[in-house]
This record gives structure tokens, C-alpha cells and sequence, in this order.
């Protein structure tokens, strides 16, 4: 049953300075990520065998990240001028040639692993893809863009980017992170996947983004939309009750939505793997005016 929520009540307000960023610790945010991914499948009958098979792809990416060799750190001129330009200190076009070296580790990792039979096509199809062919992928990939004709590819190619990226933006200094603009990552200028309300990063209550490529999270006020940056017209939807602990936070300006995760109600929540196992409340919003804002590979073909 749906459930239409006015705005949110304890968030205006009262929640003290937090840091702006959470930088990843790649393997471990993986593995953890793997590990909800298979709690979640126990507990989603309809889902569970995607479930598993997107479990499999964060082992691998966690172990790829232990594998891979740290990347060089950006030139403190690099830094200084990201600061000053307020603009984030990754380039998403030189992560090219870094996607260009993990992304056959990767698949070379998924081969034995138990998958659809679309994705196994899409998988070996990628090993043997011309130069040209994943080129156009990879830079798919690097603008946020999934075709929805091409989703298996750029399933892998965007788990690859994430293993990347995720290491780039683990070696940067939070504190020289500065805010770009309202829903764009201040490590590598990502979408949010999700957000996530959390008593862990240092004040109850605050909110934090989650970036769908280089896995930073980021501080955002709360009751503010993350696709416009508009405080007016929020409300939220959610498939269960005004108690649930995954909701939709909908904004009527540009007349799109964002899931929003209570972590504070539930530590166990993921960003990434309860956005993919709460698929009914994408189905729900699906019949609905609004369009999802939020970005995950994972739910590209969804």
C-alpha cells in the first residue's frame, strides 16, 4: 500500500556542522556491500537470484581493489585549483585509461561466476569487443549514460569504474573536498544512487549522500531535492508506512525523486544494494508523474 508523507519532521534545523565528505575504503565497502547484497537475497524470493549474481560482482570488485595497484595522488596544484574553481579534483576523463586496465581484471574475475545467460553473452561479448566497441562503453560509462538497449555491458563496465574510482577518490584529502552543487559528488562530480540519513558520521540525523561511481559520501541538508537543488514541494512516498525505512523524496519542481535510506533506523541499510532490493518502490513511482532522479548501474535495466 502506498503511503503519501508530508515533509519530514526532525530536519530543519538542530543537526550540528558534520564533515562535508566520507571518503571509501574500497575493499572493505565492497565486501560489506557483497555481503548485504546476499542477506538481502535471503530475504527477496522474487529477487534473490539477481541479488546473488550482483553479490558476486561486489566480491570480485573487492577483490580486484586489493589487487590493483594504488593510484599515483593528484599534484597539490591539481588540488589547489579543484578548490578554487569549485569543481571537483577527479576528472572523469582521465579515469579512462584506469577503466581501460580494470575493467578485463574484472571480467576475467565474473567468468566463473554463476549469472544469466544474457549476462554471460554480455560478458564474453566484452572480452572480445573491438578497441572502437569499448571505447563507446567506457565513455558511456564516465558520463553517467546507460543505454537501455546495451544494459548487461555497461553493468560490468560501470562496476569497473567503481573499483576505480573509488580507489582515486580513497587516496584525496576529505578536508580540501569543497561543495560543487547540490547533488553532484565534491570528489569526482558523480550522481547520488541514494541518500542516507546516519547517526555515524559524527551527528544524528544528518544526511549524506551516497555517489553511484566513486562511492564518496557527501553531506546534503535534508528536505531539499537532489536533482534541482529546491526546498519547495518535497514530500515523500513510501510502499509500506510513514515508519518505513526506505522512502521516495519527491520533489514537485522538476518532478523527480531520490531514495532516501534511514540508516539511523536500520545501521544494516546499504546504499547501493537496499536501492536494488526495494525495487517496488521503483515500481510504484514508476505509475506515478514523477521520474527517478537517483543513478544506479545496478537498476539500469529496471
Amino acid at each position: 500500500m502506498s503511503t503519501a508523507l508530508k515533509p519530514d519532521p526532525s530536519m530543519i534545523g538542530g543537526v550540528a556542522k558534520v564533515p562535508l565528505a566520507r571518503l571509501p575504503e574500497p575493499a572493505a565497502l565492497f565486501s560489506t556491500r557483497a555481503e548485504r547484497f546476499d542477506f538481502l537475497a535471503g530475504h527477496s524470493p522474487n529477487l534473490a537470484p539477481y541479488l546473488r549474481f550482483l553479490a558476486g560482482i561486489c566480491r570480485a570488485q573487492a577483490d580486484l581493489a586489493r589487487e590493483l595497484p594504488q593510484p599515483e595522488p593528484l599534484s597539490p596544484e591539481r588540488i589547489d585549483l579543484a578548490r578554487a574553481s569549485r569543481m571537483p579534483p577527479l576528472d572523469r576523463n582521465a579515469m579512462r585509461d584506469g577503466l581501460a586496465q580494470a575493467l578485463p581484471l574484472l571480467l576475467g574475475r565474473l567468468a566463473a561466476l554463476d549469472m544469466p545467460e544474457p549476462a554471460r553473452l554480455a560478458l564474453a561479448a566484452l572480452q572480445a569487443a573491438e578497441p572502437a566497441d569499448l571505447d563507446w562503453v567506457m565513455g558511456n560509462v564516465l558520463a553517467d549514460t546507460i543505454p537501455e538497449a546495451s544494459v548487461a555491458p555497461h553493468l560490468f563496465a560501470a562496476a569497473a569504474l567503481q573499483v576505480h574510482a573509488a580507489m582515486r577518490a580513497a587516496i584525496l584529502d576529505a578536508a580540501q573536498l569543497v561543495p560543487i552543487r547540490t547533488g553532484i559528488c565534491p570528489a569526482c562530480g558523480g550522481r547520488p544512487a541514494t541518500s542516507i540519513v546516519t547517526e555515524s558520521i559524527g551527528a544524528e540525523g544528518a544526511r549524506y549522500c551516497s555517489c553511484a561511481t566513486c562511492q564518496t559520501l557527501w553531506n546534503e541538508v535534508r528536505v531539499k531535492c537532489l536533482c534541482c537543488g529546491s526546498t519547495k514541494g518535497i514530500s515523500y512516498r513510501s510502499v509500506e508506512t510513514g515508519e518505513a525505512t526506505v522512502k521516495a523524496e519527491v520533489c514537485r519542481e522538476c518532478d523527480r525523486w531520490v531514495k532516501i535510506l534511514y540508516q539511523n533506523r536500520n545501521p544494516s541499510l546499504e546504499p547501493i544494494a537496499d536501492d536494488v532490493a526495494s525495487l517496488g518502490l521503483d515500481l510504484m513511482m514508476r505509475d506515478t508523474e514523477w521520474k527517478r532522479g537517483g543513478f544506479n548501474p545496478f537498476l539500469a535495466g529496471y
